[in-house]
């Protein structure tokens, strides 16, 4: 039997979801502080798909105005990996990638007025149930990583802007040329701000950027950044554009609530991250996780 739209969109965002999981791993595999790690994933990506021309023929179709709209939306793109890798490396991936599970709590307030769907006041609330898990996470984590968090709760901000954007204007172009343009436009932003950064004489920013690294990644950080751009960021980001026409933005978001779960097993089986934290991190990271499952139940009640 033929799957329908939407079970196929939910297969191809569960799978999306499996491989983002490695993406906190990858992050912290690589040496790289943020700018440059992010402007080379991003970068590396756009470089691939403007080869295919394809991909230029339906960029030319565009218009000026949705093409400024998703430049503008691959900025935010960039500052929302720039503060995800920026919280790995202030913190580490399993608390990097909890709080990404934020985000519902951001679209339920972001979405209904970019999209112009009705607001659902149980989407906010279940959304908020997050907030007791957020504290948990909070106590259970070295203070010292404490900043870690404030930076990966401004990255599912920035997240839940860009998946309400994305869905605002989905129908715009073709998956394949929306990620073009944003990830291009994000390497572009990203280069402007490593420039801007060295000219003003800023040494370093913990965990975003390091005048004296090197742009240039070693060989090791090479391998993992391919891996990163092309398995990682390419083929599920484009697949997850394609989802999107037929999922919500909230829906889909709240299944990328499960990205934490393979990165904190991933974490604890390549990187003994579990030496770091107390348990009510992982009762906290549960609370927030936990949404994902109370979500697709109570939307089928209420589309009954």
């Amino acid at each position: 039997m033929p799957l329908s739209a939407s079970r196929l969109a939910w297969l191809q965002i569960h799978f999306c979801v499996l491989l983002w999981g490695f993406t906190a791993i990858l992050g912290k595999l690589i040496t790289l502080e943020s700018v440059p790690l992010v402007l080379w994933r991003m970068g590396l990506v756009a470089t691939a798909l403007l080869l295919w021309p394809r991909v230029w023929r339906a960029m030319l179709e565009l218009s000026a105005r949705l093409l400024w709209s998703y430049i503008a939306i691959g900025c935010v793109v960039a500052l929302h990996w720039l503060t995800f890798y920026g919280a790995i490396k202030l913190a580490n991936a399993s608390v990097a990638a909890t709080c990404i599970a934020t985000v519902p709590i951001f679209l339920a307030l972001i979405e209904p007025r970019l999209t112009g769907r009705p607001f659902r006041w149980w989407e906010l609330a279940l959304g908020l149930l997050a907030v007791p898990g957020i504290a948990l996470l909070v106590g259970g984590t070295p203070e010292h990583m404490n900043i870690g968090i404030v930076v990966g709760i401004s990255s599912a901000a920035f997240a839940a802007l860009f998946a309400a954007l994305n869905k605002r204007l989905i129908m715009g172009a073709g998956a394949l040329a929306m990620t073009t343009i944003e990830m291009g436009s994000g390497a572009m932003f990203l280069a402007l701000l490593y420039v801007a950064l060295t000219l003003a004489g800023v040494g370093e920013v913990a965990g975003i950027f390091d005048a004296g690294q090197s742009l240039l990644p070693n060989l090791g950080d090479s391998m993992w950044l391919l891996i990163l751009a092309f398995g990682c960021t390419l083929l599920p980001f484009a697949l997850s554009l394609m989802a999107l026409r037929h999922l919500s933005a909230y829906a889909s978001a709240l299944a990328v609530n499960l990205e934490p779960v393979y990165a904190i097993i991933l974490a604890i089986i390549l990187l003994g991250e579990q030496a770091e934290l107390e348990p009510t991190f992982y009762l906290g990271a549960a609370l927030i996780i936990g949404v994902v499952v109370i979500y697709p139940r109570l939307l089928a009640r209420r589309t009954l």
